[in-house]
């Protein structure tokens, strides 16, 4: 159900609206909805949706992953092997949260030196981790992280199961 959002004088008004004919259902999984709208381009492809919808509930902010280990104070030199050290450190915060890969509603995946390329490097671990979900995400290039030897980091918001 899409809303429709109203100022007038210092009141808003939220009018429900009936649902648009012109968008693609990818996923419905309860409590979240993924949509890809006619109109925008078909991003089932690339693992991910246009629009998520949560409904009302707990939610996570899980604090952007990087390839940082307890275990070891290195750090891998490729992007590839960093982006398997993300998104493990990912399904560790998303798990003590109590949530799981299919309750992300969005994710922020921060490159430096972004390219097609790079992109092409990294998105074989984010589709490991995401699967057939289609969470909201983001892509930003980036001129540096948090450390000089950081070249990934994902950022993520979860709908917390009921």
């Amino acid at each position: 159900m899409s809303i429709l959002v109203q100022q007038k004088r210092h009141h808003i008004r939220v009018l429900p609206l009936r649902a648009p004919t012109n968008r693609k259902n990818v996923t419905m999984t309860q409590p979240l909805t993924r949509l890809i709208p006619d109109g925008l381009p078909d991003s089932s492809k690339y693992g991910h949706s246009q629009v998520t919808i949560a409904e009302p509930g707990r939610m996570a902010y899980i604090s952007g992953q990087v390839a940082w280990s307890p275990d070891s104070p290195d750090v891998p030199g490729d992007l590839a092997g960093q982006a398997a050290l993300v998104v493990r450190n990912a399904r560790t915060a998303l798990a003590a949260a109590g949530a799981a890969p299919k309750d992300v509603v969005m994710a922020r995946v921060y490159v430096t030196d972004l390219t097609p390329a790079r992109i092409g490097e990294a998105m074989p671990h984010l589709e490991d981790l995401f699967g057939n979900t289609l969470p909201s995400l983001t892509g930003i290039g980036v001129a540096a992280l948090a450390g000089p030897d950081l070249q990934i980091e994902l950022e993520l918001i979860a709908r917390l199961p009921d």
